[in-house]
């Protein structure tokens, strides 16, 4: 195992390709430069750690069948091009956090076929394009816990069945003797002192944090800072292990779905920077796990919600939405009935041919 955190200003050295025996690499970081050796993608380790470095060029694309790599952290490179295909050939991948790069090209749907597949992290990365197909079939991502495409250019609408494939976020009866995510019938010792966990940047409670351990609970999406557009699909209300949900800066429309309200394990919602209109469904009010909320610069109308979380919100959540009244704003309610939200045909009708706590221990910058 080669340990991290100590600074250099090299190239990798080509006799790391001669540690048959090697498991874990973990060069994270330093000021490694230079292109990503190709045997870096061999047949024999089980962890690739290089985040925080400046390495640059395209990701090897020669993974090979039965690889037996269960992670793979890149993030905070420079690098470029497409996801590598080859990567379905590693089927035990659980953790491929890809963030901050200059990678290009569409969504890598073909990684719905890795079956253990838990985190996939692609923030601010060049991607584009709408991120799946309607000839899609087969489970998808069964799985995934933490999907995380922020800051890209991914475009077109989410359709409902996309997230009724993520079995993963629906179980809240999580095995609590195993909190963090861990390697599965492989040789790794990961009770010893020296076991390399992930590091990973996520935007959690509306700050960029660094997870060093990720929880088995931590079940995230975000999906903000894109350009994807339509209705809000009433199907992420079934993700019930969901603890964050970004969508913010899209051009999302419609209302914002009653469903929500079934996320009992909320702690995070921000839908702000849309064109969302219509009332706030009082059935958000009863999620009394929500402890931040960004409604803000949308189109929303109608009274807010009171009691329970909702008292706790300041008015920064609903700033730029002229039409909506109530505390904590300034114009009154009135009589204080807060209008329920019409359920339409237009409105809720969803296309399924269309395609679409914790150990943090340090805030960053936000990006």
């Amino acid at each position: 195992m080669f340990d991290s955190g100590n600074p250099t200003s090299n190239l990798v050295s080509s006799t790391i390709c001669n540690l048959r025996s090697l498991a874990v690499l973990d060069l994270a970081n330093n000021l490694l430069t230079g292109l990503l050796p190709q045997c870096l993608v061999s047949n024999y380790l089980f962890v690739l750690d290089l985040h925080q470095n400046q390495f640059h060029g395209p990701i090897p694309t020669q993974f090979k069948v039965s690889n037996p790599l269960k992670r793979l952290n890149l993030y905070g490179n420079q690098l470029e091009g497409a996801v590598p295909r080859s990567l379905i050939n590693c089927k035990g991948l659980e953790v491929l956090v890809l963030g901050h790069n200059n990678l290009s090209g569409t969504f890598p749907m073909w990684l719905r076929v890795l079956p253990n597949l838990k985190v996939l992290n692609l923030r601010f990365n060049r991607l584009y394009g709408s991120i799946g197909n309607r000839r899609i079939k087969g489970h998808l991502f069964p799985q995934l816990r933490v999907f995380d495409l922020s800051h890209n250019g991914f475009t077109g609408e989410l359709p409902t069945w996309f997230f009724k494939n993520f079995k993963a976020m629906t179980n809240v009866d999580e095995d609590k003797s195993q909190l963090y995510l861990s390697f599965e019938n492989t040789e790794v010792d990961i009770s010893s002192p020296f076991y390399i966990e992930d590091s990973m940047i996520v935007s959690l409670k509306g700050q960029d944090r660094e997870f060093v351990r990720v929880l088995k609970m931590f079940i995230v999406i975000d999906l903000s800072s894109n350009k994807f557009e339509g209705h809000i699909p009433n199907s992420i209300g079934e993700l019930l292990a969901l603890r964050e949900l970004n969508l913010s800066s899209n051009k999302f429309t419609g209302h914002i779905p009653m469903s929500l309200g079934n996320l009992s394990m909320l702690e995070s919602l921000d839908l702000s920077l849309n064109q969302i209109g219509g009332v706030i469904p009082e059935q958000l009010a009863r999620v009394t796990t929500l402890e931040v909320l960004n409604l803000s610069h949308n189109k929303l109308v109608g009274c807010i919600p009171q009691g329970l979380q909702f008292n706790t919100f300041e008015a920064n959540s609903y700033q730029g939405n002229d039409g909506l009244k109530g505390k904590p704003l300034s114009q009154s309610c009135g009589d204080g009935v807060t209008p329920q939200l019409p359920a339409p045909k237009d409105f809720y009708k969803e296309d399924d041919s269309s395609f679409l706590s914790g150990c943090t221990i340090k805030v960053v910058a936000m990006g």
